[in-house]
């Protein structure tokens, strides 16, 4: 079992703090097929909707969560790996402009996701419970391999709450 840490003092403890599985694997078994089944049964309308001028639209934002899944476990991986090199953050908001996610479909926005999340899984799964607390440095914060992991999936209810509320008008 990969327990949730009780705090990372920094800006993922916001995601950290949504999950409500004390165990990590779990949290992704329990997501996937609801994140999968909920974006399948949007329309076209409702996946390039936007709120407001400037906003993302849920295709953007089903691709920033597969971006952010990679670089949170990219970051997993150095830390477990021991690797102290401290690593630099990135600008969400040039890889949404450039990434064009608008123009794909649905299907294959989906099908990254599945298999992104696979990989996670696939990381997380194996490896050793004692790399849990090795720590690093990203994008100017302190944090453990374990709260990478479970910032994915608060990253993830982050945004599928902002998609109910501001997109779907559904609280």
């Amino acid at each position: 079992m990969i327990s949730k840490p009780t705090s990372v003092n920094g800006w993922l403890d916001k995601y950290i703090e949504l999950v409500t599985e004390e165990d990590l694997i779990t949290g992704y078994k329990n997501q996937t097929p609801e994140s999968l089944q909920f974006y399948s049964q949007l329309s076209e309308d409702q996946l390039l909707y936007r709120y407001a001028e400037g906003k993302w639209n849920i295709k953007e934002i089903i691709l920033h969560t597969i971006d952010t899944e990679r670089v949170f476990a990219y970051r997993a991986l150095r830390f477990a790996r021991f690797d102290s090199t401290e690593l630099a953050g990135y600008d969400h908001n040039d890889y949404v402009i450039k990434s064009k996610a608008s123009d794909r479909s649905i299907r294959s926005l989906l099908e990254e996701y599945a298999v992104v999340r696979t990989a996670t899984v696939a990381l997380f799964s194996n490896l050793e419970p004692s790399v849990m607390d090795n720590r690093g440095v990203a994008n100017g914060v302190e944090i453990c391999v374990s709260a990478l992991g479970f910032a994915i999936l608060g990253h993830e209810r982050h945004h599928l709450r902002i998609i109910h509320e501001r997109y779907l008008n559904q609280n």
